[in-house]
């Protein structure tokens, strides 16, 4: 396997035999926990797997978004979980754990129902439109638990 495949398929992830967009999500939700632990971290990640996400897929995506292509969803799903930073995981708590399952329901709703913005970086039809959409859904989502968190 080529290391774009390999960074493409968030190592393999993208390859589950049934919904892999949302095997890719969860993967990035278990990998972004230690993150969380610093939202510099997490920012700096987010950067660096927008960037180096971008250029893989531009590499094996041939102007297709391949199912099994899912560092779009790593990256919109570490959006989506920021503004939970700081969340340590040695003191995580049952409230923490409800904060990221709605990161990640709003997530994949924004990303699967492909709202506004959202719709257009898909119809792009090249790295830019694959990895922006789920950009967008994790912007989206983002603001919104933002805005809960904020009334809560």
């Amino acid at each position: 396997m080529s290391p774009a495949r390999l960074i493409a398929s968030f190592c393999g992830a993208g390859f589950a035999p049934r919904a892999p967009g949302t095997v890719g999500s969860l993967s990035a939700l278990v990998v972004g926990l230690p993150l969380l632990a610093h939202g510099a971290w997490m920012a700096l990640a987010i950067i660096i797997c927008t960037v180096v996400g971008w250029r893989a897929t531009d590499l094996v995506s041939h102007g297709e978004d391949h199912g099994w292509i899912v560092i779009d969803e790593v990256a919109g799903m570490w959006l989506a979980m920021f503004p939970l930073a700081p969340l340590p995981l040695s003191a995580l708590r049952w409230a923490d754990v409800l904060w990221l399952l709605l990161a990640f329901a709003l997530f994949r709703l924004f990303d699967i129902t492909k709202p506004g913005p959202v719709g257009w970086f898909d119809r792009r039809h090249d790295a830019l439109g694959i990895m922006g959409d789920d950009i967008v859904a994790g912007l989206m989502a983002a603001a919104i638990l933002t805005g809960i968190r904020f009334l809560a």
